[in-house]
């Protein structure tokens, strides 16, 4: 890693900052596994997150899992009740699961990836976290790291700016452009598979997979151009 050539980390946050990738990984098991047993649809298996949700915008990531299944559902309303069978009233019910766990249990970053963030600011290097979740604010303030990010572009932002989601560049183009880096000069950081193809798009210098569980393999025929298991290896 030759930190020479950058000038700014473009951070997913869940799965590479904090391990908030597990509490989506349940949230997404818990939803899915009851409601394809409803429908008499084949089982939920955890490479499904893998492959249709991780690091995709919520309601995207319903829209994979159901086509996968072949369940068509209307879209709906961001606003829908989870009760609702739409795919925005079943993104709302993974997500009300998925903050009733974040404050019951409370949440604390990779010691790796804090390790890292020092490191960077050692150096100079600009930070930005660049997130499908809408819950980004939310789990950077329960981590107590929300002040560590001049910007923050999460779900919420992509959806205010009409920015594209993963996999395409364009909300790790607008990071960067908000730090004022050429593209060439930054790194990205990506667990999902999704992230690292939008990264391979971007243009971006370098894309680091971080291997959280999907495999090397894997992150690096997405476009990966270094795989870690800490983010602290590169130091």
């Amino acid at each position: 890693m030759i930190w020479d050539n950058f000038r700014a980390a473009l951070l997913d946050l869940d799965g590479v900052v904090t391990p908030t990738a597990d509490v989506h990984m349940a949230a997404w098991a818990h939803l899915f596994t009851a409601y394809l047993a409803e429908r008499g649809a084949p089982a939920y298996a955890d490479s499904d997150y893998y492959d249709y949700l991780d690091g995709k915008p919520r309601y995207a990531g319903v829209q994979a899992l159901l086509a996968s299944r072949g369940i068509e559902l209307p879209y709906g309303d961001p606003t829908d009740d989870p009760a609702l069978e739409t795919v925005c009233g079943l993104g709302n019910r993974k997500d009300a699961v998925f903050n009733d766990t974040l404050s019951g249990e409370g949440l604390e970053a990779y010691p790796g990836s804090l390790r890292l963030l020092d490191f960077l600011d050692e150096r100079g290097i600009a930070k930005a976290i660049v997130s499908s979740s809408k819950n980004a604010r939310g789990v950077l303030t329960a981590a107590g790291i929300v002040d560590r990010f001049p910007v923050i572009v999460d779900g919420l932002v992509a959806a205010e700016q009409g920015i594209p989601g993963k996999p395409a560049p364009d909300m790790f183009w607008f990071a960067a452009d908000q730090l004022g880096v050429p593209h060439e000069q930054a790194v990205v950081f990506e667990d999902a598979l999704s992230g690292v193809r939008a990264g391979a798009a971007g243009g971006f210098g370098l894309v680091v997979g971080v291997d959280r569980g999907t495999g090397a393999d894997r992150l690096r025929e997405a476009g990966a151009g270094l795989v870690v298991a800490e983010l602290d290896e590169l130091i």
